[in-house]
């Protein structure tokens, strides 16, 4: 039997039907089996029906993108193969009751590995064991021992009433045993995690990147694909010494936030965009309130209530541009899990010490996908406390040379810590003064100069010499690297970017360096390259665009790139 060097699982059915489950239950299965895994999911916004899926890569190397090639499907009802059928090869093996699924000589009815579902599921107990016994047979199928398997199962189920829990091990048992009847070519080679890896999400590398920047607070309004952050934040607030507020609405939650940092709590929110369309009012008040603030925007595609459980990279000029009036602040854009992590915690750092509004810009893909990455080390993270003890002559904004006052906070020292949404006094105090608001506002800017020294440089992969630059920003770096990857060109090379503004101001020097630039980015208008030509006067006319509300997949962008770089 030929091994594979990865295996795509995609499960596909109606919201309710206990896919979330199931995916939970194998990713930990894989895991446990020595695999490296890749998951990640897309949904309709709807409590129950529709067609939501879930795409599971398992490997003996590390995966860590969205690929559309289907190796196993299990469809849960009829439907899902009119929401997946661009993802069906004549080499995808369908998992499910050929009864059921298909009519008389329907398409694919010959690719099934036709399982008596209902039945099994009758004889565990009912139709709702029904994804657990699929489980069971993927498990048989890749010869996953059963001892993991149970282990998996009881960590999964250990909270409910012994009957549930023993009914869940015989659904997978039964699905186990029912494996053995089946044809299978499903083997790839084992290599086993390493001791230090982790497999954690997107929400939840932003969520830590916080606390280990040390925030305290979080104020936030639930709203896809944002509310993963608040969700984590909160259920481990006691751990984290966090204290977690879902306000009555984005208004109260941005305001809470600017408070809490006023009182000397490091603190932050996380929303979408018609969420941080009410903040913006707040945005401005950080910018004249010098106050820091960290804001999570996790995009998704507008306008309106748009596509709110899909993805999109559509919210960065709307991020730079958002509130009004001028005013320095810093966007991150983070691909991969661990600069979620790190640029988290330099959010908090650089608002702290800059008192300035700070963008961590992420997207539904980079917030429901996970997979192995090596443990954060704590030790390389210094939290700095920028608070200064007032004294009698302390002025909050006095004018100084870097455009930085010294950031006092009420009942930490003698002075009068003074702040005003008026433009004001170096004490703080409301003025009208016309040569003073221009000094004002010319202290503000001031900080953008440190802020372009601070930039953290976009990645360079590939040939140090290419004659096509591929760029790109944010979710889509490790796929725009893999489809690169397979292209096995050496004349191609991938500039990621994982802070948009202020650009580094070597910017200019990596991208001037290939004759052939192209941009890659998951909206219409290619907001980045919009960035790039005011910023540095550089036009890239080959733009690679998606805005379907879908994520791109390896093997269509490499097609995409192929095309584009002739």
């Amino acid at each position: 039997m030929k091994k594979r060097e990865d295996i795509s699982i995609v499960l596909c059915g109606p919201a309710g039907q206990g896919i979330k489950t199931a995916e939970n239950l194998m990713v930990s299965i894989f895991r446990k089996s020595g695999y490296a895994v890749f998951a990640t999911k897309e949904y309709m916004s709807r409590i129950r029906g529709g067609s939501n899926s879930t795409t599971i890569r398992i490997s003996s190397r590390p995966v860590r993108a969205l690929v559309d090639r289907t190796d196993l499907l299990i469809p849960l009802d009829r439907e899902a193969f009119k929401h997946v059928q661009y993802r069906i090869s004549p080499a995808t093996k369908i998992i499910g009751e050929k009864e059921t699924l298909f009519q008389q000589d329907a398409q694919w009815s010959d690719q099934i590995l036709d399982v008596p579902l209902a039945e099994l599921a009758k004889e565990t107990g009912g139709k709702i064991y029904s994804n657990i016994i699929v489980v069971g047979i993927i498990a048989g199928l890749l010869k996953i021992k059963k001892t993991i398997v149970h282990s998996c199962v009881k960590e999964i189920f250990n909270a409910k009433e012994k009957e549930i829990l023993d009914k869940n091990i015989q659904a997978v048992d039964r699905g186990m045993a029912f494996s053995s009847h089946l044809p299978s070519d499903f083997k790839i080679e084992m290599q086993t995690q390493k001791d230090n890896d982790i497999i954690l999400n997107g929400g939840e590398a932003i969520g830590l990147g916080a606390v280990a920047g040390g925030c305290r607070f979080i104020a936030s309004y639930p709203m896809t694909p944002s509310t993963p952050v608040l969700t984590f934040l909160s259920q481990h607030g006691e751990t984290f010494d966090l204290i977690a507020e879902q306000a009555e609405d984005e208004i109260a939650a941005v305001n809470m936030a600017l408070g809490a940092w006023y009182a000397g709590a490091r603190s932050m929110v996380t929303t979408s965009g018609g969420g941080f369309a009410l903040m913006t009012e707040g945005l401005s008040l950080a910018g004249m309130l010098e106050t820091p603030i960290v804001i999570h925007l996790a995009q998704r595609p507008g306008p309106a209530t748009g596509l709110p459980t899909r993805t999109e990279q559509g919210d960065l000029l709307f991020a730079l541009h958002g509130g009004h009036g001028e005013f320095p602040r810093i966007i991150f854009t983070p691909g991969t899990l661990e600069d979620g992590f790190v640029l988290t915690q330099k959010a908090f750092d650089l608002a702290d010490r800059f008192q300035i509004p700070v963008f961590i810009l992420t997207d539904q893909y980079y917030i429901d996908s996970y997979y192995h990455i090596p443990k954060f080390d704590l030790l390389k993270i210094k939290n700095k406390d920028y608070i200064v003890k007032t004294d009698a002559k302390y002025k909050r904004y006095a004018l100084t040379e870097n455009g930085i006052s010294p950031r006092g906070i009420p009942g930490y020292g003698n002075g009068l810590v003074v702040v005003d949404s008026d433009e004001h006094t170096e004490e703080g105090h409301i003025t009208e003064d016309l040569d003073l608001r221009v000094s004002m506002v010319n202290k503000r800017l001031k900080k953008m100069d440190a802020l372009i020294k601070e930039a953290v440089l976009p990645d360079w992969i590939g040939p140090k010499s290419c004659e096509t630059l591929v760029i790109c920003w944010g979710s889509t770096a490790h796929i725009v690297a893999e489809a690169i990857e397979k292209l096995k060109d050496k004349k191609i090379a991938l500039l990621y970017f994982k802070q948009v503004y202020p650009l580094p101001s070597k910017t200019m020097n990596l991208i001037k360096k290939s004759k052939k630039l192209i941009i890659v980015e998951n909206n219409a208008t290619a907001q980045f390259a919009q960035i790039l030509k005011s910023q540095l006067g550089i036009d890239i006319p080959t733009r690679i665009l998606k805005y379907s509300g879908q994520a791109f997949s390896v093997e269509e962008l490499e097609q995409r790139l192929k095309k584009a770089a002739l």
